[in-house]
């Protein structure tokens, strides 16, 4: 009988291009501070070296990797070099990326718990760790009534945060007739574009979203929030929701989470904390006190792939009522009925985010908290602080610059005196040249130069670098 013909790579060959992958991966970390942090591309450049049409026949292994060096490379900005300071990084390590090709050799799909057990229980158990290793309330742990569950992106979390709102506030009337576009949800004028994202998609509509006037760090004023919840009552609205955050992204603003806490239980508003970026500082108990009050919170979510070492994606998201998360987005076809399910006794993740799907994220989160321990992720946390604590120091000495906001942990919001055209000088300068990477913002209506200290290989000798680069180039001003 004669043997079929198979297209697929057999596991002695896997074995070797495997060896390949590790290898390249391993040297370009070694070598990553050799390209420009920013792509130097052109639009379609990239593209444009592409063969227009796909091969008729299957091409080696070797051949795609020195295309991956010629042709990908040049395009790709280098979120893991120590010079990236632009934006909130979007780190990564060796356990970390380890865990995830374990997780990708796996492969296992698990939306039930009888479709992986392990997948589950894992991420139930590195949720509860977490719920401790942050100081976070005792309710959102699995044996409360709560529970934590890995979303992909804070952006996710915040739309199941507002979904479940929502209904708890319609008692779950909203998910069959829609909305009345009688709902209102609070946050403020700092607050992430997603949560605008979350009110469009979720029915609430843009023009029921209210942004809450902020105060000179920044932050959210409760006693603006409080006036305007009165005046949405007044008018016959129904408020339902507020959003406070631990980090804004523009600034870092710290929103005062008890205050806002305070006056969401006195309206019975749910309260999500968004603590993307900062959450993972809170590893360390000296940082615990930006988000006092966060026992107030009904849910809450940080990015261990901001700031914790573990790669892209990778979203915390706890709920202090896990039944009214789940009583919001399940619902059960035919097919995925099974024993495990109607036992009752088993956590079904699928009801607790928006898609059915599920990777295994819990498994490099695991990876990287083992790795780390707890000791080692504080470290580092401590030392990204530091650093950007000193480049703050060498801010205000120098008399060209200003700072523009305060510094609470690892952003810096900086600005040339010399205004809008001078910063944004500075700025393209700076990328174009390849030898770091900043973005900016707009705070009080001034053009911002942001600088955050957070990637995983980052030294004082990079930091130091970005501000002697930022000198030189603000010697050029007129």
């Amino acid at each position: 009988m004669v043997d079929e013909k198979s297209f697929h790579m057999t596991p002695e060959e896997f074995r070797r291009h495997g060896h390949a992958v590790v290898d390249w991966i391993a040297d370009y970390q070694s070598r990553i501070e050799s390209f420009p942090v920013l792509s130097q591309v052109k639009p379609g450049e990239i593209r444009a070296a592409l063969p227009v049409n796909p091969p008729a026949r299957g091409e080696p292994f070797d051949a795609l990797l020195k295309d991956v060096e010629r042709l990908i490379l040049p395009g790709v900005t280098h979120w893991q070099s120590p010079n990236f300071f632009a934006y909130f990084p979007c780190n990564a390590s060796g356990p970390g990326i380890l865990g995830d090709l374990l997780a990708s050799g796996l492969g296992v799909q698990g939306m039930l718990w009888s479709t992986s057990p392990a997948c589950t229980e894992l991420e139930t158990h590195v949720m509860d760790w977490l719920v401790a290793m942050l100081g976070l309330p005792e309710k959102f742990l699995s044996s409360n009534t709560g529970g934590g569950v890995i979303q992909d992106t804070a952006s996710s979390a915040v739309l199941c945060a507002l979904l479940a709102a929502r209904e708890r506030a319609t008692n779950y009337v909203s998910n069959k007739k829609g909305c009345a576009g009688k709902l209102v949800a609070y946050a403020s004028t700092q607050t992430h574009s997603s949560l605008e994202k979350a009110a469009m998609i979720a029915g609430i509509g843009v023009d029921n979203l209210r942004l809450i006037e902020v105060d000179e760090n920044l932050a959210m004023r409760p006693d603006a929030l409080a006036l305007q919840i009165e005046a949405d009552r007044g008018a016959g609205l129904t408020p339902f929701f507020v959003c406070a955050t631990v980090g804004t992204t523009s600034s870092n603003a710290m929103d005062p989470i008890g205050p806002i806490g305070e006056v969401c239980r006195q309206h019975n508003l749910w309260l999500h904390v968004d603590a993307a970026m900062s959450g993972t500082a809170m590893l360390c108990p000296e940082f615990r006190h930006l988000q006092n009050g966060v026992e107030l919170a009904d849910s809450y979510n940080f990015n261990p792939h901001k700031w914790m070492f573990t790669n892209f994606d990778c979203n915390c998201f706890w709920v202090a009522d896990r039944k009214a998360l789940i009583q919001t987005l399940s619902i059960l076809p035919e097919y995925l009925r099974n024993q495990a399910t109607e036992s009752g006794a088993v956590i079904d993740y699928r009801d607790w985010h928006i898609q059915l799907g599920r990777r295994f994220r819990s498994l490099k989160l695991w990876f990287v908290i083992r790795h780390y321990g707890v000791e080692g992720l504080q470290h580092h946390i401590r030392q990204h602080v530091q650093l950007a604590q000193q480049f703050a120091e060498w801010v205000r000495n120098d008399d060209r610059f200003k700072l523009a906001a305060p510094v609470p942990l690892n952003l810096i919001c900086f600005r040339h005196k010399g205004g809008d055209a001078a910063n944004q000088g500075i700025m393209d300068r700076l990328n174009c040249s390849g030898d770091l990477y900043l973005t900016h913002t707009k705070l009080n209506g001034k053009m911002t130069l942001r600088l955050c200290v957070g990637q995983t290989r980052t030294q004082a000798r990079h930091v130091g670098k970005a501000w002697q680069r930022i000198v030189e180039e603000a010697g050029k001003v007129a």
